[in-house]
């Protein structure tokens, strides 16, 4: 399904990288969730897909239909039910994605701390921003160095300028 750069993202991340087949089961799921969405009984033209093992991003073109509160409450409740059968976390916004080389990894907000006192983390490593809004930030603002994200408010005192 082709989505316009203007259709409207929500990326939701688990705490850790999912298995190949929690993926298809995730997807599966998703596939089942996006093709029965409805805001105010209008079907929304939807998607989701699975990045990384790790990312669910959820894809609205609002063009025929705008996600209502009730729709976006639709979503948030689907993600809690996945959360509950995979035992993951998908909505904790303190838990950090970065790369380590090919690796995705995630830490919580004070592990994340750490490994930026430690090095590990720099102001070039590639964060991920999940607060993007559509799809054109997805593909241009996702996946950022850290100095260029969100996260750099975070940590500014550790980090020098």
């Amino acid at each position: 399904m082709q989505f316009s750069e203007n259709s409207r993202v929500w990326v939701y991340q688990a705490n850790r990288k999912l298995s190949d087949n929690e993926v298809l089961q995730v997807q599966t799921a998703v596939d089942n969730f996006t093709t029965s969405w409805t805001a105010h009984n209008n079907q929304l033209k939807a998607a989701g897909e699975i990045r990384y093992n790790r990312f669910i991003i959820l894809t609205v073109d609002e063009s025929q239909a705008g996600a209502s509160g009730c729709s976006i409450d639709k979503s948030v409740r689907f993600i809690n039910l996945l959360e509950q059968q995979f035992n993951i976390t998908l909505l904790d916004r303190f838990n950090l994605a970065y790369r380590e080389g090919a690796e995705v990894l995630s830490a919580p907000r004070k592990d994340f701390e750490e490994l930026l006192k430690k090095g590990n983390i720099n102001t070039n490593t590639i964060v991920f921003n999940n607060m993007v809004q559509n799809v054109k930030e997805l593909q241009t603002k996702w996946e950022v160095p850290f100095k260029d994200s969100w996260h750099i408010q975070l940590f500014r005192d550790l980090v020098a300028n």
